[in-house]
């Protein structure tokens, strides 16, 4: 038999108040796609700034409301629900040296060809596409190195900025 101190309370249901707090908060986030159709829609600029401005306050006013509508239960359940999934986006520790490798190469590529792409240009014109989907493809690459390398990589690549004593 368990004692009152050891049992743990059961998960709060799901009821109107957290759906409701679960639509503030998605709408809080779904606001911010109004700037790109604005301008898609060739809206001024002023506008634009405009509508930027009173999409952050709403979006700050929602959240409140969000966890005002849930209570301290709901908006603690939802935090766990977000940081559930957001602990397996982490980088791992440790990679093997096959990923290691194929990061480095992922890390180096994109760094090596925009170094050498004016001097591609100067000595040989003509010869390197000057497509943005190229250009994309070696930025998206230098990101995802940092994903394949792993978190012993973000130590080793941050404490080339800490100077320490």
């Amino acid at each position: 038999m368990t004692s009152p101190d050891t049992q743990t309370k059961p998960a709060p249901a799901a009821g109107w108040r957290f759906k409701c707090g679960i639509g503030l908060f998605i709408l809080a986030f779904a606001l911010w796609f109004l700037i790109p159709i604005a301008a898609g829609m060739d809206a001024p600029g002023s506008r634009i700034a405009a509508l930027t401005g009173a999409i952050f306050i709403a979006n700050k006013v929602l959240l409140i409301t969000c966890i005002a509508v849930m209570g301290k239960e709901g908006f603690q359940q939802l935090k766990a629900i977000i940081g559930g999934h957001a602990k397996r986006l982490a980088p791992v520790q440790k990679v093997g040296p096959v990923r290691h490798t194929i990061g480095l190469v992922m890390f180096v590529l994109p760094l090596l060809t925009s170094m050498l792409e004016p001097y591609v240009d100067q000595f040989w014109p003509g010869l390197r596409p000057n497509l943005w989907q190229a250009q994309l493809l070696g930025d998206a690459m230098l990101v995802a190195s940092f994903f394949v390398l792993g978190g012993d990589f973000w130590s080793k690549l941050r404490a080339l900025f800490v100077r320490s004593v």
